[in-house]
């Protein structure tokens, strides 16, 4: 085997998981298509010791810290498949190259699918959010909005409200139950039925949503949920168990972050709910250092 790890993804799980297993001075190579989720933010949020500090920046201030340890190696690419071979893994890579290792992490993360509503895709990240843990406290007490996507949005329009005044876009959807109307209610949500077509405001801000029906909507951020997807057919290839969710496909992990293949571990976004920055370098910790055990123990037991 060329290495004891490959890593598959260098974002905030990716990184997390490769410091730990060269801190144990083993070999990992980390294969980054450089497309991470939160690309799309100037700013993450909530993040120990990193408050306000641009995800790019921070990606890549932990990659410079990473490279300088002997046994790591990084590789700016995509791996197009992966397979088991005697004795670990082979990974290919989008040019044809091959990589093998002995274990094999998956963190190449998720990618949302957004509504198509004219003004949208560009205001993602800025004014157009998902999480308000990491951009809430920023619009507070402002007008702020939850656009229908699924029926779990409800929920969203009861949360949202904790940050300032809401409205409950349906979009168009069909109406709300009794109990659910009650609710959001309580929470002072107004309910905004028509279907909305297209946003407004100057450059990256929001300032309005235009209605079907002629009228226009004063508003400085929208919630929605996206679903999401995975960014690699790679666990599928390899036979992970994945689970489906409301919002989109997870990869099976144990409490070690082991996929249902042995030796295969996963981390991130990909492999949890729900999704956070902090949850990321947490789950690589836990998968690096598991990953890194695995490969001083498991010999043994053999």
């Amino acid at each position: 085997m060329q290495h004891d790890a490959i890593i598959i993804g260098g974002s905030f799980a990716g990184l997390s998981a490769a410091i730990q297993i060269a801190r144990g001075r083993r070999s990992v190579c980390v294969i980054d298509a450089g497309r991470p989720r939160n690309r799309f933010s100037d700013a993450a949020h909530g993040v120990f010791g990193q408050d306000g500090n641009n995800p790019l920046t921070m990606i890549a201030a932990a990659r410079a810290q990473v490279q300088r340890y002997p046994t790591v190696r990084t590789l700016f690419d995509e791996a197009s498949g992966a397979r088991a071979v005697a004795g670990g893994f082979e990974v290919t890579l989008k040019g044809g190259a091959t990589l093998t290792a002995t274990k094999l992490l998956l963190a190449f993360g998720l990618s949302d699918t957004l509504p198509e509503l004219p003004g949208l895709a560009e205001r993602w990240g800025k004014s157009v959010l998902h999480c308000p843990y990491c951009h809430g406290f920023e619009y507070a007490g402002r007008r702020l909005g939850v656009l229908r996507t699924m029926p779990m949005s409800s929920h969203q329009a009861l949360f949202i409200a904790e940050w300032g005044p809401t409205t409950f876009y349906l979009n168009g959807g069909e109406s709300l139950d009794e109990q659910t109307l009650a609710k959001l209610a309580q929470r002072g949500v107004a309910i905004e039925p028509a279907r909305i077509v297209g946003l407004e405001g100057e450059n990256y801000a929001l300032s309005s949503l235009h209605l079907e029906d002629g009228r226009s909507a004063a508003i400085d951020a929208l919630y929605l949920a996206p679903r999401s997807r995975l960014n690699s057919p790679i666990a599928e290839q390899l036979g992970c168990a994945v689970d489906e969710t409301p919002l989109g496909s997870i990869i099976r992990t144990d409490a070690e972050k082991q996929t249902t293949v042995p030796g295969v571990y996963a981390a991130g976004d990909i492999a949890r709910m729900p999704h956070n920055a902090n949850w990321a370098v947490a789950d690589g910790i836990t998968a690096g250092v598991f990953l890194h055990q695995s490969l001083v123990f498991a010999p043994l037991a053999a």
